[in-house]
């Protein structure tokens, strides 16, 4: 499996905030800090936001934080959130995609089988759990 760069970006965003629960990042120095374009952080905050993952505010002394404690966001509902309308094969898109085996394909449950099971393990595990120290470093 792999997931987009959106999604990789946004949970370690989630891992920087958890790192500072109290202190509010604004989307230019979480930019630098991953060496991401400010406009593309600000659609994965947004994308966030609209979830009631992070609150953000605008203006001096603004930026994002965590909505949440770290130990309440479960890390597959962050996946599930980032990753929504991406789906793992053309089949598994709305549309049905444009494969021409659909109707024989014995492929097509297995991958499903195995998205649940890795978003199931995911689900075991929290913010909390994956949280940066303040220095940036994986918390123990």
């Amino acid at each position: 499996m792999r997931l987009t760069s959106f999604t990789d970006f946004g949970l370690r965003a989630l891992m920087r905030l958890a790192s500072a629960p109290d202190r509010a990042f604004s989307t230019a120095e979480l930019a630098e800090e991953f060496a991401l374009s400010r406009h593309h952080l600000t659609k994965i905050m947004a994308a966030l936001a609209q979830a009631g993952i992070v609150s953000t505010r605008r203006g001096g002394g603004g930026g994002a934080m965590l909505a949440r404690p770290p130990a309440e966001i479960r890390l597959g509902q962050v996946v599930r959130i980032l990753e929504e309308g991406q789906p793992l094969v053309a089949c598994f898109a709305a549309s049905g995609g444009d494969c021409t085996i659909t109707d024989c394909c014995r492929l097509r449950a297995r991958l499903g089988a195995a998205e649940a099971a890795f978003l199931a393990e995911l689900d075991r595990s929290t913010l909390a759990d994956v949280a940066l120290r303040g220095d940036g470093a994986v918390a123990a």
